[in-house]
């Protein structure tokens, strides 16, 4: 539905930290599902950790939080030109569990579902899956604000 070219005209994030290379089912309102390839090539690895390579917890939430504010800018009807104007900041991240550890070569899908939302605020909540296997899951609140 977006490919990595379309989701970098709704997001600020650039490598090494934008977390979304694809979005492949979106409901405007309702939930999205994206996902994540993770190669060893990912800088992290560097350091997380040389020999056992596990996909660091804070990245699986910032992804979800990240497919979360694609959710959000477009449920908010904003037109492109809003969009590059705006930027979503989370303010809490609630509930986060992490089940089983990612590791490279998994794809890791994102799926999030609007609990409430206003125009600027957003209740998300959000599971993290390796191939149909819950890896992590968390509340998410954010803001859409002025740059």
């Amino acid at each position: 539905m977006l490919d990595v070219v379309q989701i970098q005209e709704i997001l600020p994030h650039r490598y090494p930290f934008l977390l979304v290379d694809k979005v492949t089912d979106m409901n405007e309102g309702a939930d999205i599902v994206a996902y994540k390839n993770i190669s060893i090539s990912e800088p992290v690895f560097q350091g997380h950790f040389p020999g056992h390579p596990i996909y660091p917890g804070v990245m699986i939430l910032e992804g979800m939080a990240q497919a979360g504010g694609i959710l959000a800018f477009k449920s908010a009807g904003y037109t492109q030109e809003e969009m590059k104007q705006k930027v979503v900041y989370f303010m809490s991240i609630d509930g986060a569990k992490f089940r089983v550890p990612v590791k490279p070569g998994d794809k890791l899908e994102y799926r999030i579902k609007v609990i409430k939302q206003r125009k600027t605020l957003i209740v998300l909540g959000g599971e993290a899956y390796v191939d149909d296997v819950l890896v992590s899951e968390a509340e998410l609140k954010a803001m859409i604000v002025d740059k």
